[in-house]
């Protein structure tokens, strides 16, 4: 009995980095300075990123955070104009 505690306990401790940093990938929020307000930034988030740089900019994919303030807060204004976009 004492065997199996001491396991449930220390699998608890080694899982717990693995789940916190599960749920820390899935918090990235954004703040919109215009808007003031915060997005999250999530799989959905990311879709409506790609279509709007490549369909909308017609330019060639980027990461998020390697675009330009400037060009976060175009996306931010367009993203607010197609809420309803998925």
């Amino acid at each position: 009995m004492r065997k199996l505690l001491s396991g449930l306990i220390l699998s608890g401790v080694l899982m717990a980095p693995v789940v916190m940093n599960a749920k820390d990938h899935d918090d990235h929020r954004y703040y919109d300075r215009e808007h003031r307000d915060y997005h999250a930034w999530n799989e959905n988030e990311n879709r409506a990123y790609r279509h709007w740089l490549e369909e909308e900019r017609h330019e060639r994919y980027r990461e998020w955070n390697r675009a330009s303030r400037r060009q976060q807060q175009e996306y931010w204004r367009w993203r607010h104009a197609h809420q309803d976009w998925h």
